[in-house]
């Protein structure tokens, strides 16, 4: 990339200036941005060419002042040279500091990501939740994994982050991580967040990922069918802390709510709706959405069932939902217990709500879509997508309308 580099020397006469001599300054001007330097000489107005940016007149004085000068032009080109070879990033501020014998602070890229993870760390519960502040330190991990397997380095200058490092860094979580696509496009777009932080900061200048063309891809979500669902129903568990895990599960699978929603669910959250009935009322820990959720039937008997078990009583929760770790582990028994073939978890259940509880079964997708909480009715389209048989009974219908 051509840099466009000039120099000028010019007076800098002060505010009240009523005669005299006026201090002398160079002006560094790279790419239309520009840091000035005292030159620690002055000059009379007089006898200044501002066009030639040099003392008028052949007499001693002025002969000294312009050696003077021209010795720091070429002392400034000598460090603008310098940094070219080294390829360093050249900007009016790196070169003002390489002439005065300053060096820049070298931010380093961890040093920008363990900056944002500790700050992103004091807000959780505030303003982040868990999961995204655990996801920022996974992206450091893999960017302490990479540096090392592919550069041979512990760490590198924000500065010397480039096109090629994010390929490279793309490439490394497909092929060495055997990451997913959106997994890989995910990391990226938060280090980019990182990035955006250090342009804001002055650390960089220009932005190394305006090249990169990453994009997610749509991926199927899985769901339970209805079959699915009455057989995880009428199941009988000799645990009761199966039992317990069943429960909740179907609970998220008859809300959408996803686990940290009904872990954090209190007795308070259930009030009655404009229909009468009684309705759950939350704001989504993720998004900090509003979310209003009518009770069904199925609902609102495992809360009954509940009122009071000892930890909801104790807590004033809702329901006795353990860990996450222990929920997902006891539901990995449940599914070999109920002969299914896929891998239950709370996400499944939210989806499950989503197509075989609501959008199956009519409700239109503007309410599914508030319901879930989403910001974006277009992610609430990606479960319609996915309902083949809705669009089969759809078209029977629209079979027998048009035969009449």
């Amino acid at each position: 990339m051509k840099t466009n580099f000039s120099l000028l020397f010019y007076l800098k006469k002060p505010k009240k200036f009523s005669g005299g001599n006026v201090p002398i300054y160079v002006r560094i001007t790279v790419n239309g941005k520009r840091a000035e330097l005292a030159t620690g000489r002055n000059c009379n107005p007089e006898r200044w060419n501002s066009k030639a940016g040099k003392a008028k007149g052949t007499n001693e004085e002025s002969r000294l002042l312009n050696t003077h000068l021209d010795h720091l032009q070429i002392s400034i080109y000598q460090a603008y040279e310098s940094l070219i070879r080294e390829q360093e990033n050249i900007t009016a501020e790196t070169i003002k500091n390489r002439f005065a014998g300053k060096s820049l602070d070298s931010h380093t890229l961890l040093e920008a990501v363990k900056d944002h993870n500790n700050k992103m760390k004091s807000l959780v519960g505030k303003e982040f939740a868990l999961g995204t502040w655990k996801r920022y330190k996974v992206l450091e991990s893999h960017l302490k994994s990479f540096m090392q397997f592919t550069y041979s380095l512990n760490d590198i200058a924000v500065k010397k982050i480039d096109q090629s490092f994010i390929t490279d860094f793309d490439f490394y979580l497909r092929s060495k991580k055997s990451c997913s696509n959106n997994y890989v496009v995910k990391n990226i777009k938060n280090l980019g967040k990182i990035i955006q932080i250090c342009l804001s900061s002055g650390w960089i200048d220009r932005n190394p990922l305006l090249g990169y063309k990453g994009k997610s891809k749509t991926v199927n979500r899985h769901y339970l069918t209805k079959e699915e669902v009455c057989k995880i129903t009428d199941k009988q568990f000799a645990s009761e802390r199966l039992r317990q895990i069943r429960d909740v599960f179907l609970f998220c699978c008859y809300t959408g709510l996803a686990y940290i929603d009904v872990f954090q669910l209190k007795t308070e959250n259930i009030n009655t709706g404009p229909d009468g009935e009684r309705w759950i009322f939350t704001y989504r820990q993720k998004t900090k959405i509003r979310t209003a959720i009518p009770l069904l039937p199925a609902a609102t008997d495992i809360i009954e069932r509940y009122s009071d078990h000892p930890i909801c009583v104790n807590k004033n929760s809702l329901l006795p939902v353990p860990s996450n770790q222990k929920m997902n582990e006891y539901l990995k028994e449940i599914a070999v217990l109920c002969d299914i073939d896929k891998k239950l978890t709370s996400h499944i259940a939210r989806h499950t709500f989503a197509t075989t509880v609501t959008l199956a079964n009519g409700v239109p997708i503007e309410s599914v879509s508030k319901m879930l909480g989403h910001m974006n009715i277009k992610t609430t389209q990606h479960y319609a997508k996915v309902l083949d048989i809705k669009i089969g009974e759809d078209m029977a219908v629209l079979k027998r309308k048009l035969m009449i």
